[in-house]
């Protein structure tokens, strides 16, 4: 459940709805499996588990999380494909006559129709939070369009979503650059060995380090150069490492081992019970970094919704 990645909007409207009432808003959408037909289905799960709770949402330390999960039934190609030829041979030796494209697509449609009982299926979950306090919504994932399309069912789920990307005064590239050329850090950020850096026209040149010193004099050369810092990884108040995107993306997530541990001896083997305190140690910990996060950037807004 801790976040391997995070992907930061803000509301622009206070959400007040409790989460008991956010449960019920919930359920017309709530993950239903594949049924013999189906290619796919998306819905709300309980974040905890249904062996833990049948809720689709758990509260705690003023933030509601979240948990879709997405099934896909899974056609190899490659059957699909050695099938269409099977059945194009059988057609034009029985009927001596050459199969076109047209008419191949219509057969492709229909193996694949006969298929889908018989095929398998993968499964993805995605977490995500409300921290009505602050007026944040979290998502843990790398992906903007997995992202939108987790927002897209909450906003199918509540009627209305009115979020935003986070947004700074300060280019976070110019920043991150300024960093590496050995302007002051923030006293409770330090500088991990891995970077990303590209030259700012379209089709510039890129060059990624990793397990490198950032201050050494390998990378003066290509900031000389034009290049910018567009990736970085960071070290923060020893709790959490991670890689910042200019965008303020942020994946490789790592949350402190002692973290982990307090969370581990407060619940006692209880699963709930630590489900419980992961979540209250993980947004606890993120309502004091990402308010520090935007302050590095020139935060647009300062005050919570």
């Amino acid at each position: 459940m801790w976040f391997k990645n995070l992907l930061i909007y803000r509301f622009t409207t206070p959400f007040d709805t409790a989460p008991e009432e956010l449960g019920q808003q919930l359920v017309d959408n709530a993950f239903k499996p594949c049924g013999r037909q189906d290619t796919s289905q998306y819905g709300w799960v309980s974040p905890m588990g249904a062996d833990l709770s049948e809720e689709l949402y758990h509260a705690a330390n003023g933030c509601i999380m979240l948990c879709s999960r997405r099934e896909e039934k899974v056609l190899p190609a490659s059957v699909i494909r050695d099938k269409l030829d099977a059945k194009v041979k059988t057609i034009e030796a029985q009927e001596d006559r050459r199969v076109y494209r047209k008419e191949k697509d219509t057969l492709k449609e229909e193996i694949m129709f006969d298929c889908l009982p018989q095929a398998f299926t993968k499964s993805q979950r995605t977490y995500g939070y409300i921290d009505t306090q602050n007026g944040w919504l979290c998502i843990d994932s790398s992906s903007y369009n997995k992202a939108e399309e987790w927002m897209k069912l909450l906003r199918d789920s509540l009627g209305t979503l009115p979020v935003v990307p986070v947004q700074v005064s300060e280019s976070p590239a110019v920043i991150m650059t300024g960093w590496l050329r050995g302007e002051m850090l923030p006293e409770d950020l330090e500088l991990g060995d891995e970077c990303e850096l590209r030259e700012q026209r379209e089709d510039g040149s890129i060059v990624r380090c990793k397990k490198q010193e950032l201050l050494g004099e390998e990378i003066e050369p290509h900031l000389n150069a034009g290049k910018q810092a567009v990736k970085l990884a960071l070290h923060w108040d020893e709790n959490l490492q991670l890689m910042l995107a200019d965008d303020l993306s942020i994946k490789r997530l790592k949350f402190d081992e002692t973290l982990l541990a307090e969370s581990r001896d407060s619940s006692d083997g209880d699963k709930a019970a630590e489900f419980d305190a992961d979540f209250a140690l993980m947004t606890g910990t993120l309502q004091r970094f990402i308010p520090q996060l935007l302050s590095y950037f020139g935060d647009s807004r300062k005050d919570p919704v």
